[in-house]
């Protein structure tokens, strides 16, 4: 038997996830069983708990897309891994390449049909599997498979890709944000953050953040943005808030620049004005994670640049419920772990 949380009463928000024992999984073919390690939270968990991510769960979900491990067992036609490899799991195993489908979007870990990764094991196909660096410990490599994979897949997948001194706007400190923050950094990018707290843009300015937008005192920053841009406005956007700031990057951002919507913890409820976009010939793009072979170069980029992930806080296995409540109080910088053994 193994530990395990898993959601019921969905709708109650952090009351939704319970401890529980259940039988160990077993890999059939093709399949891979992982001692979980480490697992990290993201906000679509918190959306899960809560009852206002769309669509049916199975009975008994084991929530969090995100995670590492080692290999433990085999299934039968298994070749790509050995007992004892170190391994994260894509967002979505079955996207292995190009463009997204609906069938990889239903098969995403921690919602709808697939387990996920707060438990002691879990199955996974062999190609849902990637290989961690080296250098990265498992609390740390726990937490890169949304938020880590959304930000590479943004700036240098994109439809157009950052060039040298260009400036980027990451919005907040969250995961996503910051990993983008690092990732432009080393690519020797200009990086705009904004921030609630002067104690946070203190510690982006640790990261080699130089120019901080604490957007309580300047809620109108689009307008700082502007301003520290001469007027011309950003090369790309990184858009998380949705509803709340959606409006002001597509002001902030340059005649033919970019905005990439990625989230929406401000809300979905938005009215899109489309001048802005018209009269600025800018684009408008969604990322939603990315592919198997995007996580692989993502970790190729990671090895060259000895990127280490900002981790807010490590809770026990026993405690995830608390990490869950500091999820929901956003008063994280950087990731929240779950070390589960």
């Amino acid at each position: 038997m193994m530990k395990a949380f898993v959601i019921r009463n969905q709708g109650k928000g952090i009351e939704a996830w319970k401890l529980v024992e259940r039988p160990d999984p077993k890999p059939g073919p093709g399949e891979v069983l992982v001692r979980v390690r480490a697992a990290s939270l993201n906000y679509r968990d918190l959306m899960i708990a809560s009852g206002v991510y769309g669509g049916p769960l199975k009975d008994d979900l084991v929530p969090l897309a995100d995670g590492a491990g080692e290999v433990a067992a085999l299934g039968d036609g298994v070749t790509r891994w050995k007992i004892g490899d170190r391994v994260a799991g894509a967002y979505f195993p079955t996207w292995q390449g190009g463009p997204m489908r609906p069938e990889y979007f239903e098969r995403q870990v921690g919602a709808r049909v697939t387990d996920g990764w707060l438990a002691e094991s879990i199955v996974l196909p062999e190609s849902g599997l990637v290989r961690l660096p080296d250098y990265l410990s498992f609390e740390e490599a726990a937490t890169l498979p949304c938020a880590a994979v959304t930000a590479w897949v943004s700036l240098f997948e994109a439809a157009v890709r950052p060039k040298l001194g260009s400036t980027i706007v990451v919005l907040g400190t969250g995961g996503v944000s910051l990993f983008a923050a690092q990732l432009a950094l080393a690519e020797g990018l200009r990086v705009i953050a904004t921030t609630s707290s002067n104690d946070k843009a203190e510690k982006l300015r640790k990261l080699g953040v130089r120019d901080i937008i604490n957007y309580r005192e300047t809620p109108e920053w689009h307008e700082e943005v502007l301003r520290l841009t001469g007027g011309e406005g950003a090369d790309h956007i990184l858009e998380v808030g949705g509803a709340g700031t959606l409006p002001r990057s597509l002001q902030a951002v340059r005649f033919a620049g970019t905005v990439t919507l990625l989230g929406f913890l401000t809300g979905t409820d938005l009215k899109v004005d489309p001048l802005p976009v018209l009269f600025r010939a800018s684009r408008l793009e969604g990322v939603v994670v990315g592919s198997v072979q995007s996580f692989e170069a993502m970790n190729r980029g990671l090895e060259a640049t000895k990127i280490r992930p900002v981790v807010d806080e490590v809770f026990p296995f026993e405690r995830a419920t608390e990490a869950l409540a500091k999820m929901k109080a956003a008063t994280h910088f950087g990731k929240i772990v779950v070390r589960v053994a």
